[in-house]
């Protein structure tokens, strides 16, 4: 078995990547939270996929300092960035953060140090994850 790779500056820089690209969702979902604001309209076309990107946000808040990526809070900022922008009911709100915690458990009760897996799932969580921040903002951005 090979021993684990540390997050190398590649890495930082797809993070960074994800990042920035979660961006105009925040600004998508400002855009279109007004639409449905005291209407008790159903949720937005996106709820799904933004569900999605919500648990791999705690995936990754736990797998990337665990696998040595020192930024201990960007996923969870990030997060709270989606939730102050789509400024959504508190039910929703409350599916949106259970998502987020499930992510995060989901690997906190496995991994205890980082593995060759935990870096795989991290690899393939941000991608997974700007491809749904692209097609969300895509689809239903302005």
């Amino acid at each position: 078995m090979t021993k684990p790779r540390r997050i190398s500056g590649r890495m930082a820089g797809i993070s960074l990547a994800l990042l920035l690209a979660a961006s105009p969702l925040a600004a998508l979902a400002q855009a279109t939270a007004g639409a449905g604001a005291g209407t008790g309209a159903a949720d937005p076309p996106y709820e799904q996929q933004l569900q999605r990107l919500s648990e791999i946000l705690g995936a990754l808040h736990y797998l990337r300092p665990l696998c040595g990526a020192e930024e201990p809070s960007v996923w969870r900022d990030q997060m709270d960035q989606i939730l102050t922008a789509e400024d959504p009911t508190p039910e929703r709100r409350a599916r949106i953060v259970s998502q987020f915690n499930r992510g995060y458990s989901s690997f906190a009760t496995i991994y205890r140090s980082c593995t060759p897996a935990a870096l795989t799932a991290v690899d393939r969580y941000m991608a997974e994850g700007t491809k749904l921040t692209r097609d969300i903002t895509a689809r239903y951005g302005r």
